[in-house]
């Protein structure tokens, strides 16, 4: 559905987050005389009210009645289109889509590159436009890693489009009718839960991306077993991780059995991010570009923030910023990355019912030195904890929050060692979101929260 063909319906939208005040800009610039209503909260209610726009109404009010009185809801990619009151809605006949949506249907002919996977898509993606304007390929970095693609300035367009996708935005491409020129799937594990409703949903909603929106061609792990099971008869499959594509061999990166370089002094945290790399290069060579003479770019590439992010030093001890991570998978590639070193983990924030039974075996056999548990799910991953850290696998100690988690590590390390978090839960409750965590978590360890938060790249560029 495109922003015009929104005039003269009754329209609403749902969620004054970054990407509701764009998709309100995108319809007023559009349709200035479009009356809309606007559902959120009080604080943002009167955020909205000053705007002084007299077609925008505040409701701070919901139920299944007063969303089914307009006939397109535009809402914010954290609001579940699974709740009792959208299906309850949904049923009467109110459409729910998102500002990706709304994006794609205006831009048909864009080529386009998604990416989507449970971990590493935003690395990913920006190493992806990184490659590519080293090439000289004028690309835009936008979506989900921090610019809505509503809020892009399109003036020059780009050649290319790197696009990261949540599993809360994957079904709006395929609801926009336009299919993507390349799609990327890193990696399926359990996530977001609490927003799908079960495992099973949100690994429909993230395939999504390459089943129902049918991209040309679809980039996939081969090394992930329910990618590798995959039939996509609509689209041209092109993988990596196998040694007939883009695969490393030890660190060494090779497309098929042709050699291209040594990955060590990449600097992308762990070995499963270099991996990534080979997705990011099928991906560019699926847009027809030669990619083996842009992989030595990826020297040059900067990491992003609150991604296995390290710090610096401070009295002794390494700290590591990995506040992105919310899966315990998250949390073990981490822990992965630091295996040499004397390391305390700082887990736990909101509890979306993920298991951390796996988290539990991994412990048993190569542990850190210490763990610290914190947040809503803190208790519940102590008490899985507690038979190893009895048995002697570990120190494990119980935190009430993040800064009482830092004193702890600091403790149980002594001088010497690294200060990992990497929570493996989101922040939702203590912190608005894991950017925010990441810059409590600097700022305890005596650092300048604003010299590193800001992603690099974002939008278009040369």
């Amino acid at each position: 559905m495109r922003v015009s063909q929104l005039e003269g319906r009754r329209v609403a939208l749902w969620g004054w987050g970054r990407e509701g005040r764009a998709a309100w800009r995108a319809l007023r610039s559009s349709l200035p005389a479009l009356p809309l209503t606007l559902f959120c909260n009080e604080a943002e209610a009167t955020e909205a009210a000053a705007l002084g726009d007299p077609l925008l109404t505040p409701d701070v009010r919901m139920d299944a009645d007063l969303l089914a009185a307009f006939d397109v809801v535009v809402k914010s990619p954290g609001i579940s289109p699974y709740r009792p009151e959208a299906l309850a809605a949904s049923a009467r006949g109110t459409r729910f889509i998102g500002g990706t949506a709304l994006w794609f249907a205006a831009h048909p002919d864009a080529r386009t590159v998604c990416v989507t996977g449970t971990k590493g898509k935003s690395t990913t993606t920006s190493l992806l436009a990184h490659l590519l304007r080293a090439g000289g390929h004028r690309t835009a970095l936008a979506g989900n890693i921090g610019l809505p693609l509503l809020e892009v300035a399109e003036d020059p367009a780009p050649e290319f489009w790197a696009i990261e996708l949540s599993s809360y935005q994957t079904g709006d491409v395929a609801a926009s009718g336009v299919r993507p020129e390349v799609a990327v799937v890193l990696n399926l594990f359990p996530e977001h839960l609490d927003w799908h409703g079960s495992e099973a949903r949100y690994v429909e909603d993230k395939l999504a991306l390459v089943i129902a929106a049918r991209p040309r061609i679809a980039v996939l792990n081969a090394a992930d077993p329910r990618l590798a099971a995959l039939d996509l008869p609509g689209s041209r499959v092109a993988w990596f991780n196998r040694e007939d594509g883009w695969h490393l061999r030890g660190d060494a990166l090779y497309r098929g059995d042709a050699f291209v370089f040594d990955t060590l002094a990449v600097p992308l945290p762990g070995r499963h991010n270099r991996g990534n790399l080979c997705a990011v290069l099928a991906a560019i060579e699926a847009l027809g570009v030669d990619a083996a003479p842009l992989a030595p770019a990826a020297l040059d590439f900067r990491p992003l923030p609150h991604r296995l992010q390290w710090l610096g030093e401070r009295d002794g001890l390494a700290w590591v910023n990995d506040s992105i991570s919310t899966t315990p998978h998250a949390s073990l590639a981490a822990l992965d990355c630091h295996r040499a070193c004397r390391v305390v983990i700082l887990l736990g924030g909101h509890d979306r019912g993920l298991d951390w039974s796996e988290f539990a075996a991994r412990m048993g056999e190569s542990a850190p030195l210490g763990v610290v548990t914190m947040g809503g799910n803190g208790p519940r991953i102590h008490a899985l904890l507690a038979p190893l850290a009895a048995a002697g696998h570990f120190t494990l100690e119980a935190a009430g929050d993040l800064a009482d988690a830092v004193s702890r590590a600091r403790g149980l390390l002594g001088g010497e060692g690294v200060v990992l978090l990497s929570p493996g839960a989101p922040s939702f409750g203590a912190y608005r979101d894991y950017t925010e965590r990441g810059r409590h978590f600097a700022a305890l360890a005596g650092f300048d929260p604003d010299s590193i938060s800001a992603i690099p790249g974002l939008g278009i560029a040369p």
